[in-house]
């Protein structure tokens, strides 16, 4: 099952194992059920702290397997075969049921000890996802660490039966107790957050205790984690708040294009961006949205569970989110035929109809890809021709499966009230509505800047980005900006990382300069009064 270079690279880390380890296998006769065992057989070959034990006539899914020491259920379990982008997953789950320590800060493994109740999570899976791993990750630890605590990973592709009943259509798709829990991309600070009702109250006490920073970077993307990095190198008090740190880069496969990385992953590059900054002096708060910025001679952001941060100077890198159509249906089955990432989401629409909407890279790299999983695509374009590079153009042209509708403005998506079976467009060279039967929409027309909290604080643009200078500077003195929230134009990691590092350095600036102007009107009263 495993190749000899993963066989190499698995047994360097079953040698931190430390604990025997079951392997406890729910199979059938099925091809698939043979392919999991396999694999399991080759993990056990690989350490003599590893056992696999079969069992054909239990009623857990099939084929489907738990990680536990023996006599001891740890609650963790996978429905289906980890590899892919899942593999990770596994290889962790191992470590951690065998020994290794898991890699949280105490109060949070405190906190997850002390939760009251019974939790089941389930969460359903595909292997080509890559925010799918973190949500896995970090229900497998939770339940490592709290007994009352259960958690099967399933892989949709191979469970359809079960995506068909719970009319899943998007994933990572979690349900607790068997009722939806959350859909998306979400680490072990949010799922307490909801499970735990005092937790934001809390964390609003202990945030209300931070000094005034000197830097305070607001988002944690690309730009925010250089800002960060550049600020606290200049040995400044340094913060950064976050809703969730590497921000639009987590949801990004492939990254080929940043100088000296030939190639990495969205999630990879995120936590290269978070280790780099936690390698300095740097407050980071994650898990918490900024829903105000109050200028003054000491700026003040407020937070959505109402702390307040204080700050002598501010960086704004909120970055950009998934550009929506805004037509009826849209918003009404989002999660359920709507979709954003064909890369997570394609899979569950395996033999069925899409439409991508947008004809730029994304959307056309989209309909490449998911024509070689789907029964049809129509990509939907509003212009006269489509704006994706040349080369792209022609791989999405010779496939057999896509259909290209240009000067098509879309005007609805339809759905029987639980999932989407259409969409509504408009012919713009004659002016007539027509309708494309489907199962599924893919929006892929660009990112809309985070700013909504910012209006009327400092100058936007009429797109929403937030107005900058030509070193970062708002219309707030002491206030910049970097990344895709700003003016700067083409949208790159690597345009925002520059832009990061030049804000933060801009705020810096500021800083020198505004305690040289202090220091010298000190001096002034001082001999006035002296005279």
């Amino acid at each position: 099952m495993l190749d000899a270079n993963l066989k190499t690279q698995l047994k360097t880390y079953l040698e931190k194992v430390s604990r025997p380890i079951e392997l406890i296998a729910s199979l059938d006769d099925s091809a698939r059920s043979q392919e999991l065992l396999a694999l399991l057989n080759d993990i056990a070959s690989l350490s003599d702290r590893v056992v696999v034990i079969e069992r054909r006539g239990d009623t857990e899914r099939k084929p489907s397997f738990s990680i536990g020491e023996p006599g001891k259920d740890t609650g963790i379990r996978f429905a289906g075969i980890p590899m892919g982008h899942e593999f990770t997953s596994l290889v962790l789950a191992l470590l951690q049921v065998g020994g290794h320590p898991v890699k949280l800060d105490e109060p949070v493994i405190e906190q997850i000890r002390n939760l009251e109740g019974d939790y089941r999570f389930e969460t359903y899976f595909s292997l080509s996802c890559q925010n799918c791993p973190e949500v896995v990750q970090a229900l497998n630890v939770m339940a490592l660490i709290n007994p009352r605590i259960r958690h099967v990973a399933i892989d949709g592709a191979l469970f359809q039966n079960e995506v068909e009943a719970r009319q899943i259509m998007a994933v990572p798709t979690m349900f607790m107790n068997g009722e939806v829990f959350g859909q998306g991309r979400s680490g072990v600070k949010e799922i307490l957050a909801k499970l735990d009702s005092g937790a934001g109250a809390r964390a609003a006490k202990e945030l209300e205790k931070k000094p005034v920073f000197d830097t305070l970077i607001v988002g944690g993307g690309p730009a925010g984690a250089a800002a960060a990095i550049y600020s606290a190198r200049k040995g400044i008090v340094t913060g950064v708040v976050a809703e969730r740190f590497g921000g639009q880069v987590l949801d990004t496969l492939a990254i080929e294009n940043f100088v000296s990385v030939k190639e990495t992953e969205g999630p990879r590059f995120a936590t290269a961006l978070e280790q780099h900054v936690k390698s300095y002096e740097v407050d980071i708060m994650d898990v918490q949205r900024a829903e105000a910025l109050v200028p003054g001679r000491i700026h003040e952001v407020r937070l959505a569970n109402g702390a307040v941060l204080k700050a002598k100077t501010i960086v704004l890198a909120t970055g950009a989110r998934w550009r929506e159509i805004n037509v009826p249906g849209e918003r009404e089955y989002r999660n359920h035929g709507v979709a954003y990432c064909p890369h997570c989401d394609g899979p569950l629409f395996k033999g069925k109809r899409v439409a991508v909407i947008g004809g730029g890279n994304s959307g056309v790299e989209a309909a490449i890809d998911l024509a070689g999983i789907v029964r049809e695509v129509t990509l939907i374009e509003f212009g006269a021709q489509l704006r994706a590079d040349e080369v792209l153009q022609r791989k999405l042209r010779s496939l057999a499966n896509v259909t290209i509708v240009t000067q098509a403005q879309t005007t609805e998506i339809t759905g029987d009230g639980k999932k989407v079976d259409g969409l509504v467009y408009q012919d713009l060279r004659s002016g007539e509505p027509k309708r494309v039967e489907l199962e599924g929409v893919f929006v892929q027309i660009g990112l809309v800047p985070n700013t909504e909290w910012l209006k009327g604080t400092v100058e936007l643009s009429k797109h929403g980005e937030i107005v900058v200078d030509a070193k970062g500077a708002t219309s707030v003195p002491g206030v910049f900006a970097a990344g895709d929230v700003t003016t700067v134009p083409f949208k790159q990691i690597v345009i925002a990382v520059g832009e990061g590092a030049k804000a933060s350095l801009g705020a810096f600036d500021h800083l020198i300069r505004h305690s040289v102007e202090e220091e010298a009107t000190a001096d002034s009263e001082e001999a006035v009064l002296a005279g």
